[in-house]
């Protein structure tokens, strides 16, 4: 495929000409990484793209941490406390103690001064080389059992940071192919993909909308890469090949096992998992990569489709996943309701 600047789209999007011309696709720098939308009928685009805006600048404001004026920076700057917070971020943590309790630990969103301790205290384009010669010194986790919310009040314990981005992403990707969907007056299907986070909406093109596997969401060809075709719900990608740093002469990614207050080690380099809502797989494909050897039999317990790749380029399939080019994803009945706005509001 190739990028076009289009005039004719909302300011920073451009569109990507591809061989269907029943498909209109646009793409633009979003969150630190690349947003996507593919539509049919290719008509309603700008009023997708206008939609897909809203949704990734109210995400942003309510969970960046990389944001000064963010809800949850602002939030942040007066811990520990009890909060008051809107629904959006209510929602956001809601889903991501969520995926803390469905883990077992796997994901936590306290990883947040593991991150900072680590080097990753800002926005990934913008970390500086001269971090290399820092000290490395991990910080502990101290998990989700100083968070508590209560509706839209959130109490937040002593020494917790949070850091959403195992699911955070996810939930952007699933409101902005639900608002893309129902501001094209709900006719025929939209694509949203923040960063390789993808969620579909709507009808899908005959045979499932087709989808690139890789180890980085920019990469449409390299070794290991595979098509795969998805009807309905979403697919999330985590790799540790994509965001990597150098502190105290160690190379180090952005997926922190909980543990250890570390960088994940383990067989796998990139973890695909396909689920109906696209946080539900984005804190799923977390998951494997921190589980490391027992990636395999977590994920069996979810049966949800999975697409394992080792450090050796070996690909292992789990759940169903297709072993052809161009198969289709079929999510099993345990998959169908995914995680909802319902399980995130009562979450404690």
């Amino acid at each position: 495929m190739t990028t076009l600047i289009d005039t004719r789209l909302r300011p920073g999007w451009s569109r990507v000409v591809t061989r269907d011309s029943g498909v209109a696709v646009a793409e633009r720098e979003a969150l630190g990484t690349t947003a996507r939308v593919a539509l049919w009928p290719p008509e309603q685009l700008d009023a997708a793209l206008l939609a897909v805006d809203v949704q990734i600048e109210r995400l942003d404001r309510q969970a960046s941490r990389f944001r000064e004026d963010s809800e949850l920076s602002r939030v942040q700057r007066g811990t520990p406390g009890i909060f008051l917070v809107s629904e959006g971020l209510a929602e956001a943590i809601g889903v991501a103690l969520w995926a803390a309790r469905w883990t077992d630990g796997l994901v936590d969103p306290t990883v947040g001064a593991a991150l900072l301790a680590l080097g990753y205290d800002r926005d990934f384009a913008a970390i500086e080389p001269l971090g290399a010669r820092a000290p490395l010194s991990p910080a502990e986790v101290p998990g989700p059992a100083g968070v508590r919310l209560e509706g839209r009040l959130l109490h937040l314990g002593a020494g917790v940071r949070l850091d959403l981005g195992a699911t955070a992403k996810g939930l952007g990707s699933d409101r902005a192919a639900k608002a893309a969907f129902l501001g094209t007056a709900r006719a025929g299907g939209v694509l949203v993909s923040l960063g390789g986070d993808i969620t579909v909406a709507g009808e899908p093109p005959r045979g499932g909308w087709p989808v690139l596997v890789a180890d980085d969401h920019r990469d449409t060809a390299g070794p290991g890469t595979q098509v795969v075709r998805l009807a309905a719900g979403a697919i999330a990608t985590s790799s540790i090949l994509c965001r990597r740093w150098e502190r105290a002469g160690r190379l180090l990614h952005h997926i922190v096992d909980p543990r250890t207050g570390l960088p994940a080690e383990g067989p796998w380099r990139t973890a695909s998992v396909a689920a109906a809502s696209c946080a539900e797989a984005n804190a799923a494909s977390t998951a494997a990569i921190v589980a490391g050897i027992g990636a395999e039999e977590w994920l069996a317990t979810t049966a949800l489709p999975a697409r394992l790749v080792g450090h050796d380029g070996g690909v292992r399939l789990l759940g169903g996943w297709p072993e052809e080019d161009g198969g289709q994803i079929r999510l099993g009945a345990c998959a169908a309701d995914g995680v909802s706005a319902g399980d995130s509001a009562g979450a404690r």
